[in-house]
């Protein structure tokens, strides 16, 4: 089943690199009470991924903070010394985004967001996608219908759909 508008998002957790090294993320404790966007790209240091996608939210944080949003959450099936290398690397982790590696694809799955482009060397990777989620119930959807391109799924994008 295809995550919708509507739908709460499940229970899982994800990985994301601590001052110690890899930390355990409940995504539902993450949401509860909380205004929290949340965006997925198919992997770190991929073109689109790293040139444009969490470009557009770097460059929206504020915008976003200003319409009252908690936090913004990345999603990569990556493993978390891979997130937070990239986060270092494309200034998002100062910005103050989160970077959340989901492994194993569990998360990505479990949504109906995976897909496979063996001859690009993705399996079992997430569709590009950004969503609005209040109190873990997405709010707003907005789906690629490529994984290489970055126009629904942007930060400004979500941003004018708020």
């Amino acid at each position: 089943m295809t995550i919708s508008k509507g739908d709460t998002l499940p229970a899982v957790t994800l990985t994301q690199m601590g001052a110690n090294g890899p930390e355990a993320v409940e995504l539902a404790s993450k949401l509860k009470g909380r205004k929290v966007v949340l965006f997925a790209v198919p992997g770190a240091f991929t073109p689109t991924c790293h040139s444009s996608h969490v470009p557009s939210f770097v460059r929206t944080k504020d915008q976003f903070d200003a319409k009252g949003v908690d936090e913004i959450i990345c999603v990569s099936v990556n493993d978390p010394f891979v997130m937070g290398q990239w986060g270092e690397a494309t200034g998002a982790s100062k910005a103050g985004i989160t970077m959340l590696g989901d492994a194993e694809a569990a998360f990505t799955k479990a949504i109906g967001m995976d897909f496979s482009a063996p001859p690009a060397g993705l399996i079992d990777r997430s569709k590009r996608y950004a969503m609005l989620v209040e109190d873990g119930d997405v709010t707003i959807l907005h789906v690629e219908d490529s994984p290489g391109t970055c126009d629904v799924s942007a930060g400004e994008s979500l941003l004018a759909a708020m």
